[in-house]
């Protein structure tokens, strides 16, 4: 059972990943950044941990850099390191070459380009390994 956090502004882009990966198990939902902070952070600490966080990277207030970076320190800070940690996949409607290049050094794990298409996100989840 594969449990993702939905880090997603957008009502339709939530709903539409929502129904992707339900199938997969539990989905839980933050729609900006400081509820993804809160939420991974709590889920960590009651041991319920996320294996997969989809993640917007054009959120307003605290982007998905951002976010992404705060997550990776909270789980340095359990100890949680290389393959251990919580695959991120990073999304965005832009495919410029920079953008991507920025989510990696942020440590994501995969970037998807919107509209999401559910063929890609799950062979991305296979590449990741985390489905079969």
């Amino acid at each position: 059972m594969l449990r993702t956090l939905i880090v997603e502004d957008e009502f339709t882009s939530r709903k539409i990943l929502q129904a992707y990966l339900a199938p997969f198990g539990p989905c839980d939902i933050a729609v900006n950044g400081e509820e993804a902070i809160e939420a991974f952070g709590a889920a960590l600490h009651a041991g319920e941990r996320y294996q997969m966080v989809c993640l917007d990277i054009g959120m307003p207030g605290m982007d998905g850099h951002q976010v992404c970076a705060r997550l990776r320190s909270i789980e340095e800070s359990v100890g949680l390191q290389g393959l251990d940690r919580t695959k991120v996949i990073m999304t965005s409607a832009s495919s410029d070459r920079g953008d991507i290049r920025s989510a990696f050094r942020v440590e994501c794990d995969a970037y998807l380009i919107k509209p999401i298409d559910r063929e890609k996100l799950v062979a991305q989840m296979q590449e990741l390994g985390l489905i079969v």
